[in-house]
């Protein structure tokens, strides 16, 4: 009985070493680690050899080869039926026959896979750990690619796995213990109004109508080069986007200028699609294209998806509100509008300026009420003081009423409690004795 791991690389069975007695923890062969790598256990029982695949934990492997042990020592050992071992290659076959006829992102379900192949190989499912994705995870990182290209491949690859288990072909995803990575998608890359002109006289005919719709409609890529006659409706001057990122149908208004580049369109149109190549097919990738257009054009650090960056960022400018630009743009919800909001700083002057403005015109009002509020007020001083005139040394003038025929007996008492008493009854003026 003995434990062993195997090489990714070459494939050797890499046990103990025959003179310490030690595990291996490179392959002699390649100097490759086998730290996270899946043991096995070999053992024989009634004449037959048997390989089992167990863990990549030694510890556990080493509990799972004495349990066996002790099982055919005490003849308790029933073989049952192993589940069969697939490679990543066998699964990756069958999730792009899925793809194909259940997803929309198939042709770049292709490149993934691909990618993913040429770094696990023909990895037997069991054997592709954590420890390894995350190794997949830095070369990945290592080869120039951003967080987000890694995470759609690591999607995939949990897919990939999530499809196995569902047809019994494996029993653990290892993508559940590998944590994505954090994106930052907060470029915002729009072209300069020169720098538009300069795109635009680098355009050959062919590729000019697609990047001019780009930009006048804030459409993406797959919705501009899938673009079909039967989703133009010149009418009522709105093209029906069907087949959109969120699933949902989006309306895009037709303005006068759009109207005149789809018109051109006709001419070299297949008759189904709006924008074909000069032998009337469509087109599926321009990619190429237009990073040469890019060039010859002089632009720095720009893509084609930065072309509906382009037209939001220009529909703020022009004060078009957020929720107008949401519908527009499809975004599914505000924050992904609220990046563009920055972008309209004259309008946000002219937002504070009206309510500059709208306060101005409150202060005036309260400050005529206030002055109104002060004549009035030195109206009731001047009558209170005419009225104390009518006072001669403490004593009483004709006319001064009651409450001032009392109030000379209680002058001593503005602190004591039988004045509150004394006011309820006699309603004495604020400019009184008292």
């Amino acid at each position: 009985m003995s434990m062993f791991r195997i090489c990714p690389k070459c494939l050797k069975m890499c046990g103990k070493n025959a003179e310490s007695m030690r595990f291996i923890e490179k392959c002699p062969a390649c100097d490759i680690s086998l730290e996270g790598r899946i043991w096995y256990i070999d053992y024989h029982v009634k004449g037959a050899r048997v390989r089992e695949s167990v863990s990549p934990s030694r510890k556990f492997a080493e509990d799972v080869l004495a349990k066996r042990r002790t099982q055919i020592k005490e003849g308790k050992f029933f073989e049952t039926k192993r589940q069969e071992s697939h490679t990543l290659r066998e699964i990756a076959n069958d999730f792009l026959e899925y793809s194909r006829n259940n997803k929309r992102s198939y042709d770049r379900d292709l490149g993934i896979v691909s990618t993913l192949i040429s770094f696990f190989g023909d990895r037997k499912l069991e054997e592709i750990t954590p420890i390894s994705i995350e190794q997949f995870k830095g070369k990945r990182l290592d080869d120039g690619r951003k967080p987000g290209t890694v995470n759609r491949e690591l999607a995939a690859l949990k897919c990939m796995f999530n499809w196995a288990i569902k047809n019994d072909k494996t029993l653990v995803n290892p993508m559940k213990k590998v944590r994505m990575m954090q994106e930052n998608n907060t470029r915002l890359r729009y072209l300069s109004k020169e720098e538009s002109q300069k795109l635009l006289e680098a355009c050959t005919e062919q590729i000019k109508p697609i990047v001019i719709t780009a930009l006048l409609t804030g459409m993406r890529r797959g919705e501009i080069l899938g673009l079909k006659w039967e989703d133009v409706n010149p009418g009522q001057g709105i093209i029906a986007l069907k087949h959109t990122k969120s699933g949902k149908t989006r309306y895009i208004p037709i303005s006068s200028e759009l109207m005149k580049v789809l018109d051109r369109c006709r001419n070299t149109s297949d008759g189904e699609h709006v924008f074909c190549n000069s032998d009337r097919l469509p087109y599926k990738y321009i990619d190429s294209l237009f990073q040469n257009i890019v060039k010859r054009s002089g632009i720095k650090d720009f893509h084609f998806h930065d072309l509906r960056h382009t037209a939001a960022s220009y529909l703020v400018m022009a004060g078009v509100d957020l929720v107008t630009v949401k519908e527009i743009l499809g975004h599914a919800t505000l924050d992904m509008t609220l990046r563009y909001s920055h972008l309209s700083p004259v309008h946000k002057k002219d937002a504070v300026e009206k309510l500059a403005l709208k306060m101005v015109n409150i202060w005036s009002i309260r400050g005529a009420e206030s002055k109104n509020e002060e004549i009035e007020g030195n109206k009731n001083t001047f009558n209170n003081e005419s009225e104390n005139k009518k006072w001669r040394g403490g004593r009483v003038v004709d006319g001064a009423g009651l409450e001032n025929r009392c109030t000379s007996r209680y002058r001593g008492f503005k602190s004591h409690p039988l004045r509150l008493i004394f006011q309820c009854f006699f309603k004495s003026d604020k400019n009184d004795v008292f």
